[in-house]
C-alpha cells in the first residue's frame, strides 16, 4: 500500500509553493507574453489585457525575484529596461503546456 506524505512534509510544502507561484493572477500571462516576444514594459502591458501598470510592475519584480524573469538595464539615455523569461521561466512554461492543453479540451464549445 502506498504511503502518502503528510501535507507538512517538505516535499508537499515545496509543491504547494510551486502551485501558489504559478497560480498568482497574471503570472502565466506575463510569462507567455515574454515567450511571444514582449521585452519592454509597454509591450507586456499591451500583451496582457486588463492588467494595471502597478500590478504588472509588481508581478515583474516578483517573477524576477523568483528567477523566472530576467531584467536587463541598458545604459542609454534614457535608460532602457527589458524583461525576458529566464531559462527557468521558459522551462516552467514548457512544463505547463500539458495543463494548457488540458484546459482547452475542457473548455465548453463556443467559449473563446
Amino acid at each position: 500500500m502506498r504511503r502518502y506524505q503528510d501535507i507538512n512534509d517538505t516535499g508537499c510544502r515545496v509543491f504547494q509553493d510551486a502551485l501558489e507561484l504559478v497560480g498568482r493572477r497574471w503570472t502565466g500571462a506575463i510569462l507567455l507574453a515574454g515567450l511571444r516576444g514582449a521585452r519592454r514594459f509597454g509591450e507586456y502591458r499591451a500583451a496582457v489585457a486588463g492588467i494595471s501598470d502597478r500590478l504588472l510592475a509588481q508581478r515583474l519584480k516578483e517573477l524576477e525575484a523568483d528567477g523566472l524573469i530576467e531584467r536587463t538595464v541598458i545604459p542609454t539615455s534614457p535608460v532602457q529596461i527589458t524583461y525576458a523569461p529566464s531559462p527557468d521561466g521558459r522551462e516552467l512554461m514548457t512544463l505547463l503546456q500539458p495543463l494548457i492543453d488540458w484546459s482547452h479540451r475542457r473548455r465548453p464549445a463556443g467559449i473563446a
